[in-house]
């Protein structure tokens, strides 16, 4: 008889976001039995936080929406990107693998996907940069399909939400935008909102689950019916080994030491080490200030375990995901981070340095934002910028955490969240804005953004930054004068959604020891060095790489992995 201080699978799994859930998903399906060990008393992960999209070239999906993509046009985009750190074995892994992945997930599981059609990759300008279509998101998908089941998900974060509710970026979020000036997005907000309420009153949380949330719920549902076990709560304590190779994993399952031995391996996918204070510290810049998004478990376990076993690091240009985030104070005393991630690239708004100085482009992408604000600050100053607009833009687009019309904006002027004055040097003054910097700035940006025109950052310049603008402000969807008072203000810092910097993996998603594989041991998603080597080529390129050799990981251990060139 087996002791209750032991269990044996096939392939242990440590780590319930895309990357994990996705390797015991497709594991399963080949026939491994498979445990999934999660530190958290709720599966998800910090993919259950995001925004749920995927960057995966050459998908089928896509493609049969129209798409017209090849795989060298991505890695010439690819190249340009990541210049030094551009990974060709992985690169190849990753374009071949990813549609792949997306039809075994669409053809033998829970998952179905929408296309992103019209998303462009971040820098245009790039040769191979796609201008669509090699982006999905996982479908929405009703919470009640996974019965008892619901109790393991991750709730998603708070401050992302509308009133609970997950929107999703795309016609969602713009029928909730435009609510007051189309009966017909109107009728479809009252609609999704009665609904949610009805969910919140008898189940207690929403059920109309988007991005990440759906992701993880088609996942889990999958996972379930292949006879997947999962442990939550019951972290990852240190691996087994036999000579050279993993063969299982100690977990912490309640005040018991559980050993788990396995036939196949261990697949490291623990979210990476966001709150790690020692390793962050030695990485971060500007950690001291540094506020992330990942969830809070996520401290570094899986580098730890196999660091300890002689296993080697990643370098990447960056060590984060970065993006810029807002403080947020609660009136129950609770303090969180709001990512800002769309109104940026709006028309009518530009962000400052505490001189008054613009010093990027408002509509790059949010790791490039962090990335010229870090660059931008005096050595020994907190990072920090203000992102200044007019009291009607707010009402039109929002700031921050602050929504707009009909939701209320006053809570947000108490707070102190938001700052307002009647003219820039007032709302200067309440920001410690120099005013003079500030004033001059906003006459030059004004004098220009009359015509459309932003001489000196090249606002709307991409189809990434038109994208993000509103198609409805001519002659530049990206670019308004910032001109009728009050105007108002938030302050945004330095923030990460997660780590890129990992495990060392070959084109399997072994784990190395130097330059050779470690038997039995893999690692995905936030564990493993990301193959975008630290830079941010498209959105999705979290999630994307994630599913994509949490996939590779499970083939190689179930013995299905074609390694043909």
């Amino acid at each position: 008889m087996k002791s209750s201080n032991s269990a044996e699978c096939d392939l242990l799994v440590i780590g319930s976001g895309a990357a994990g859930l996705c390797a015991a998903v497709t594991a399963a399906h080949h026939g491994l039995r498979v445990i999934v060990a999660e530190k958290a008393p709720v599966l998800g992960g910090t993919t259950a936080w995001s925004g749920g999209w995927i960057w995966a070239p050459g998908n089928p999906v896509c493609m049969r929406a129209g798409a017209d993509d090849s795989p060298e046009a991505t890695k010439t985009y690819l190249r340009a990107a990541l210049g030094d750190h551009y990974d060709p074995a992985l690169v190849h892994a990753y374009l071949t693998q990813a549609p792949q992945m997306v039809s075994f997930l669409e053809t033998n599981t829970a998952v179905t996907f929408e296309p992103g059609s019209h998303i462009p990759d971040t820098y245009g300008q790039l040769p191979g940069a796609g201008s669509g279509g090699r982006s999905v998101i996982a479908a929405p998908y009703d919470g009640r399909a996974l019965g008892p089941m619901i109790t393991l998900l991750r709730h998603p974060l708070c401050e992302t939400t509308f009133w609970g509710l997950t929107i999703q970026a795309g016609a969602d979020l713009r029928a909730f935008m435009t609510m007051t000036r189309s009966p017909r997005t109107l009728a479809y907000v009252i609609r999704r909102m009665t609904r949610h309420l009805w969910d919140l009153a008898r189940y207690g949380r929403a059920m109309q689950l988007r991005n990440g949330s759906a992701l993880v719920a088609r996942l889990i549902r999958s996972a379930a019916d292949l006879g997947v076990e999962f442990r939550p709560d019951s972290p990852a304590l240190r691996l087994i080994t036999q000579g050279d190779a993993v063969v299982g994993a100690v977990l912490q399952c309640g005040p018991k030491q559980v050993e788990v031995r396995t036939t196949r391996g261990v697949v490291l996918a623990s979210g990476g080490f966001a709150h790690d204070p020692t390793r962050r510290a030695a990485q971060f810049p500007a950690n001291d200030t540094h506020v992330t998004l990942a969830v809070p478990t996520a401290t570094g376990d899986g580098l730890r375990m196999a660091e300890t076993i002689g296993a080697a690091l990643g370098t990447t240009a960056s060590p984060g995901a970065w993006c810029p985030v807002s403080l947020v104070h609660w009136p129950d005393g609770r303090k969180a981070a709001f990512p800002h991630i769309i109104e940026r690239g709006k028309p009518g708004i530009i962000a400052v340095l505490p001189n008054g100085q613009r010093f990027c482009n408002e509509g790059l992408g949010y790791h490039d934002f962090v990335t010229a604000l870090l660059a931008a600050t005096p050595p020994g100053d907190v990072p920090q910028a203000w992102l200044i607009a007019s009291r009607r833009f707010q009402r039109r687009y929002g700031l921050g955490i602050s929504r707009p019309f009909p939701v209320p904006l006053r809570p947000w002027l108490r707070r102190g969240y938001l700052k307002s004055g009647k003219t820039p040097e007032a709302l200067a003054l309440a920001c410690g804005i120099d005013p003079v910097g500030l004033r001059t700035t906003l006459d030059h940006w004004n004098r220009h953004a009359v015509q459309g025109s932003d001489p000196q950052f090249q606002r709307g310049s991409s189809p990434y930054m038109r994208l993000q603008g509103d198609s409805t402000v001519t002659p530049n969807p990206c670019v308004a004068p910032i001109d009728q008072p009050p105007f108002v203000a938030v302050r945004v810092i330095p923030g990460s959604f997660g780590t890129f910097s990992g495990l060392q993996t070959d084109a399997c998603a072994r784990v190395l020891r130097g330059d050779q594989p470690i038997p039995g041991l893999y690692a995905a998603g936030t564990d493993m060095r990301s193959v975008m080597g630290g830079h941010y080529p498209a959105g999705g390129i979290n999630l994307g790489p994630a599913l994509t050799f949490g996939y590779v990981a499970a083939l190689h251990a179930a013995g299905k992995l074609d390694t043909t060139p």
